[in-house]
């Protein structure tokens, strides 16, 4: 018989926070809309303390399955850099978090698109539509300034912020966070994960290897497998960050590493799900004007990296099973009801 109690993931140690804000700087911030049929968030994840447009953070992006609508990738993936927070919402918000990234830049920066290059501004996405009324297109401009201005070191998770309406496993999903520390030379580095969980169906649903999803079902009487006609219809997006000093080249291959996180947890990467990770590095910022000097960090040697892998790895499913833990029951549009974990086995020994 298994308990249905938080499994620690992996054997390397988490930071003090167990969260993404255990790498120095990193800091976190929702904005909640919970009334009725709106059920949805911001989320805001700030790389540093600074302005991003004026003091960019090398970055990475891989994208595992692309049945998505984020902005900002493509300049991204070219340049290898940061220069807006990180935001994350519902897909029918995008345009408007975007907007309100660039006004918040301009105002900061007003020579942007103008003696300044413009702004490359950066939100994901995943579709919270059956809980929340996504067309109802709810989250402004003034919701993204609250998360942006609420960001700190210790935050929220679960159904809060843009995870408020997303489900993972037939279950409440949301926001998920953890952390690990990683050894290389003698030198400690920190590895944070941050997850909008919203993808997977309960019979693939493993916790810490655990098939706890088919014993759900099995203690209901409901059949175990996935029956394999529906598409999986959810999401994930996937962040990491860490003060270890990498490239952007070297920061794709921690995204890549998400995926065994992910997949560890039951997921397939089905064909409707949109499941991207991006990975940043603070142990050195890029300014905005050729002139000014660059801060040049010495990067890790490749050979060194599977110890920041290991750590990328646990993290991130950790963080997975951190947001199940954490949501709670929500109902939402129609009466539409996703319960948490805890109150779909509350009767239910597993």
């Amino acid at each position: 018989m298994l308990a249905l109690s938080l499994p620690y993931i992996g054997g390397l140690p988490s930071g003090p926070l167990n969260a993404i804000s255990d790498v120095a700087g990193v800091t976190v911030g929702h904005s909640t809309l919970a009334q009725d049929a709106i059920q949805t968030g911001v989320t805001v994840i700030r790389p540093h303390g600074g302005d991003p447009f004026r003091n960019k953070v090398p970055a990475a992006a891989v994208v595992f399955n692309g049945f998505g609508k984020s902005i900002g990738l493509v300049q991204m993936q070219e340049l290898g850099v940061l220069e807006t927070p990180l935001a994350l919402t519902n897909t029918m918000s995008v345009g408007a978090i975007a907007t309100a990234q660039i006004s918040a830049a301009i105002a900061a920066n007003p020579e942007i698109g103008r003696s300044d290059p413009t702004v490359n501004p950066l939100v994901f996405e995943c579709n919270d539509g059956y809980l929340n009324d996504i067309q109802a297109m709810a989250v402004t401009a003034e919701h993204y300034q609250q998360a942006l201005d609420s960001a700190a070191a210790e935050f929220s998770q679960g159904a809060v912020g843009a995870g408020r309406g997303m489900s993972c496993f037939d279950l409440k999903g949301g926001i998920g966070s953890a952390s690990r520390y990683a050894k290389i030379g003698g030198q400690q580095y920190c590895v944070g994960a941050l997850v909008l969980a919203n993808f997977g169906k309960l019979p693939a649903l493993t916790l810490a290897g655990q098939r706890v999803g088919a014993q759900l079902l099995a203690a209901r009487n409901q059949p175990c497998k996935p029956d394999g006609e529906t598409p999986e219809m959810g999401s994930i997006i996937m962040i990491v960050a860490t003060d270890a000093p990498l490239d952007a080249r070297q920061l794709g291959r921690l995204a890549a590493r998400c995926g065994i996180g992910l997949g560890r947890t039951g997921s397939i990467y089905g064909h409707g799900s949109g499941d991207l990770a991006l990975a940043f590095s603070t142990a050195q910022t890029i300014p905005y004007r050729p002139l000014e000097a660059v801060r040049h960090t010495a990067i890790l040697h490749d050979n060194l990296l599977d110890p920041l892998f290991e750590a990328v790895v646990d993290s991130t499913e950790q963080a997975i099973v951190n947001a199940l833990f954490a949501a709670e029951t929500v109902t939402g549009r129609d009466g539409h009801q996703r319960q948490s974990l805890y109150d779909m086995a509350a009767d239910q020994i597993i």
